[in-house]
């Protein structure tokens, strides 16, 4: 009996996103569900935040997660991204809509009474955007939520995902598209401008960045 009650106390969903400080490429929100067998073999696979693993390590070990947890990946493409930021305009609202997005898909699928995000802003947006979809959970967030199994996973597919999708960006554009928001980013910018006139950027960047300011008037 004790055992039975320790593996649901073990039951959780983690979710995470990537995407958030980079100009280009979508924004993507993870959530994946954890029991006490998966815990197991995420800890077997040495999952971890995916910020201190390297690019390739995380397109090698996303697809293992997926076929081991119950998922789900909400990607947001700049072009979308950008709609939905001058309606919302509020990064913790619209990544409440999306983390509440990716939770509600997962509860679809798997009953689960606990979740675990990254602390980012009032856990009152997502509970909210949840329960106009009639879906109730105990929400935690903590800071560096990451050094949990269960989001550490959903860091390294939300970040898979981010990763595929800036590639597949580059080569639409033809330039390549770094992370981050760095002079590099700036430069390639101004380079899609350039090739592809002003309103190219908003099917590749999150234009409320400052980087967009520097781009046009530079």
């Amino acid at each position: 009996m004790a055992a039975g009650r320790s593996e649901q106390v073990i039951e959780r969903i983690g979710i995470d996103e990537s995407g958030k400080g980079d100009y280009f490429g979508p924004l993507v929100i993870a959530a994946v569900f954890v029991d006490a067998t998966t815990q197991r073999e995420l800890a077997l696979m040495q999952a971890r935040d995916s910020k201190k693993m390297s690019d390739g390590r995380i397109l090698e070990m996303a697809p293992d997660i997926k076929a081991i947890c119950p998922h789900s990946v909400i990607a947001i493409g700049p072009q979308k991204y950008n709609e939905l930021y001058a309606k919302i305009r509020n990064l913790n609202r619209l990544l409440a809509w999306g983390h509440a997005k990716a939770l509600e898909n997962l509860l679809e699928r798997v009953p689960c009474e606990r979740a675990i995000a990254d602390k980012f802003g009032d856990e009152r947006l997502i509970l909210n955007a949840l329960q106009d979809k009639g879906k109730k959970i105990v929400l935690e967030q903590r800071t560096k939520a990451e050094s949990d199994l269960a989001v550490a996973a959903a860091s390294i597919l939300a970040r898979a995902e981010f990763l595929l999708r800036l590639k597949r960006l580059s080569s639409e554009v033809g330039t390549t598209l770094p992370k981050g928001a760095s002079p590099s980013v700036e430069l390639a910018a101004k380079m899609i401008v350039k090739k592809h006139g002003q309103e190219r950027l908003d099917t590749v960047a999150k234009l409320h960045f400052k980087t967009t300011q520097a781009v046009l008037t530079g």
